[in-house]
């Protein structure tokens, strides 16, 4: 398989090399990058996600990406496609999903990183519609959906107490490959 690079003005997204496990970790492994996320993760929890990262990539032929910036080559954390799995919720939906590091929030990288995973999911893929889920006291993650232009889902939400134990709701967005063009061209 050849490595996927997909480029944005100022971002690369791309397959995971050895080398961006530990800065991935680094970075978004904290208290406040991992509030919704379940909580910062021990060694048996990052060995899980990165071996389930790395088989979206086997079997699927896209994961969660990692993100690096093109001005200094930080991994900034990761952004991508998979195939929507978590227990109890819809299952296999072209899902968009990112994480990124703290000093990385505010300068609309997430964004430009989630533009490109949905353009590819569209164009590159022919996806009908793609899905993004969270919980409902992450703003910033369901405003940044609401920018992306999906539209509340609430058909598709289910209950998970892995990442919100005082509310166990994970709520769903999404957006179809029609409304995508109407919007991006």
């Amino acid at each position: 398989m050849d490595e996927f690079r997909l480029e944005t003005d100022r971002l690369v997204l791309r397959d995971w090399r050895d080398e961006d496990w530990a800065p991935f970790w680094d970075g978004t492994n904290t208290p406040a990058v991992m509030r919704w996320l379940g909580g910062v993760c021990d060694d048996a929890k990052k060995t899980g996600a990165r071996d389930r990262l790395l088989s979206y990539r086997r079997d699927h032929g896209h994961t969660f990406w990692a993100v690096e910036r093109k001005d200094d080559g930080a991994i900034l954390g990761f952004c991508g496609l998979k195939r929507s799995n978590q227990e109890g919720g819809p299952q296999g939906l072209m899902e968009v999903g990112w994480r990124l590091r703290e000093d990385a929030w505010g300068h609309g990288y997430a964004k430009e990183a989630a533009l490109a995973s949905l353009r590819h999911a569209f164009e590159a893929l022919g996806s009908g519609e793609v899905v993004a889920f969270t919980v409902e006291r992450n703003t910033a993650s369901w405003g940044l959906m609401k920018r992306l232009g999906m539209e509340r889902r609430t058909d598709l939400d289910f209950a998970s107490p892995d990442f919100d134990p005082d509310d166990p709701t994970i709520i769903a967005y999404a957006i179809g490959r029609d409304e995508w063009r109407a919007q991006h061209g």
